[in-house]
């Protein structure tokens, strides 16, 4: 701060020389710019300085070069932890929104089940009386059970999902992940389902006496014949095997699989497993391993003649208007189904993977914030050196008045203006890299291993927030300690020798 007057405590100035002394040190408080001179020479007008003066130390130039770098050190390294920061976080959230997009595109966001496992016997009118709930879009009936899938000599425990595809669709966008073969199968093969079940009714209604309901899709021909082979073929069911699956079965379009059902059937030989063979329509690959590894589909008829079911579904699956509501939209549903009904919810059946995202969010966090305490550490060390260097400066404040808390505030002012400048560059740096990295896809990845071809990035303003707090949090409590430092010097000491 310019040329201080000099003195020495132990000589005692004279009124003429004290008044010498106010207006020299005025004038020097004038030109550093700490009091503001007006239009008349004759007043001096106060103002509040506290933040100008941290502003006027950062940007002026200072006999120690080495505090400069520090500070541009700590601005540096704020800035790269806040970068990193967000692009960290653009980066959890881009696979935590892909990977709950593709999950809620294979499942349902509510289950209805019975609390008995007995089955639904009236799902298509329950189903019509819940789809007309409030955030109930739409329905669907299901049939999950546990079978073994074999090819030859190869075999595989699976999940054989009953459906009926018109309705399935509504709910869930399994049968589009379909991208080899076709889906359709599956439809037809309900609509004749369903046209036999008619039939049977009708010929029930018309003479009760004659009750033989043929098995559907069953077609009686020479098995001698080629003829009769390929009819056989053709009158098999269709199934829709996950790619996982299929690959562990060496199974393609258009080939024959064995599904076997643990629930047997008793005979006068005892249990003996059902069985069916179903034909290969199609492979799916929703993106999840545990579904293309272990899900098979095939239609709600199929599903039922295989089980021995009759006309019922262990499931009715809803889709919802609002997926984090989900769990108060399945206790309406529970309440309107009436007793013996429970629901599931898309997040109860996925909470440990989900619950492993957030872990992961949580550490990353952490780790990575490292780098802005770090660079609060080059915060204290700049200010702790500037309360060293302008002691003098210090001391001549506090003679002219200035409280030990205005003083204790430019120091808190200086370190979190190199905070914010900092967290400004880096929110800018962080944001622009995670925008241009979503768009352009930067980062590649290999789709047969992570069922994605790029790093997703979906920075959000919420962790721009949150960044931001903790970034500017740690930046104050760095100033702590140098401020009071600040405070505490004693103006006759500073200036005994000057």
């Amino acid at each position: 701060m310019g040329e201080v007057l000099r003195t020495h405590t132990c000589d005692l100035p004279t009124s003429e020389k004290l008044k010498s002394f106010e207006i020299q040190n005025k004038k020097l408080l004038v030109d550093e710019g700490l009091l503001l001179q007006s239009a008349w020479p004759s007043i001096i007008v106060p103002m509040r300085f506290e933040l100008f003066i941290a502003a006027r130390y950062l940007r002026a130039k200072r006999r120690q070069a080495v505090i400069g770098v520090i500070t541009g050190i700590s601005i540096v390294g704020v800035a790269a932890g806040v970068a990193s920061l967000i692009i960290a976080l653009a980066i959890n959230n881009g696979f935590r929104q892909d990977l709950q997009e593709r999950l809620l595109g294979s499942t349902s966001h509510v289950n209805l089940m019975r609390v008995e496992n007995d089955g639904i016997h009236d799902w298509p009118a329950l189903k019509q009386r819940l789809e007309k709930l409030p955030h109930v879009q739409a329905a669907a009936p299901a049939i999950y059970e546990q079978v073994l899938i074999s090819r030859g000599a190869r075999a595989g425990g699976a999940v054989l999902k009953g459906i009926v595809p018109a309705e399935e669709r509504r709910v869930t966008a399994l049968l589009d992940a379909v991208h080899e073969g076709s889906a359709q199968p599956l439809a037809d093969a309900q609509e004749r389902t369903e046209k036999i079940a008619a039939q049977s009714q009708a010929q029930s209604a018309a003479s009760p006496a004659s009750q033989s309901a043929s098995p559907p899709n069953r077609q009686d021909s020479d098995p001698s014949s080629l003829q009769g082979a390929a009819d056989r073929l053709a009158a098999m069911p269709p199934i829709v095997l996950g790619k996982d699956l299929a690959q562990t079965l060496g199974a393609t379009v258009g080939s024959v699989v064995l599904v076997t059902s643990p629930q047997g059937e008793l005979t006068p030989f005892g249990m003996v497993p059902r069985y069916m063979r179903f034909k290969v329509a199609g492979i799916f690959q929703s993106g999840f391993y545990d579904y293309d590894s272990t899900w098979a589909l095939c239609s709600l008829g199929d599903s039922q003649h295989l089980f021995s079911l009759g006309d019922i579904a262990s499931v009715i699956e809803f889709k919802v208007d609002d997926i984090y509501k989900a769990v108060a939209i399945g206790k309406q549903i529970e309440a309107a189904a009436g007793k013996g009904f429970q629901t599931t919810n898309w997040m109860e059946q996925n909470r440990a993977l989900f619950r492993a995202l957030r872990l992961e969010r949580v550490v990353t966090f952490i780790t990575i914030g490292l780098i802005v305490f770090v660079a609060a550490l080059n915060i204290l060390i700049s200010l702790i050196m500037m309360v060293m260097e302008k002691t003098r400066d210090i001391a001549v404040l506090v003679s002219m008045g200035a409280r030990r808390q205005q003083v204790r505030r430019i120091f808190i002012w200086q370190g979190l203006l190199i905070g914010i400048i900092g967290t400004a560059l880096g929110l800018i740096v962080g944001y622009t890299v995670a925008v241009l990295a979503g768009r352009y896809h930067w980062i590649s990845l290999s789709a047969e291993v992570y069922a994605i071809d790029y790093v997703p990035f979906v920075p959000r303003a919420i962790d721009a927030l949150l960044v931001a707090a903790v970034s500017l949090a740690i930046s104050f409590i760095a100033t702590v300690y140098p401020s009071q430092s600040a405070a505490r010097v004693l103006p006759a000491e500073a200036l005994r020798y000057e």
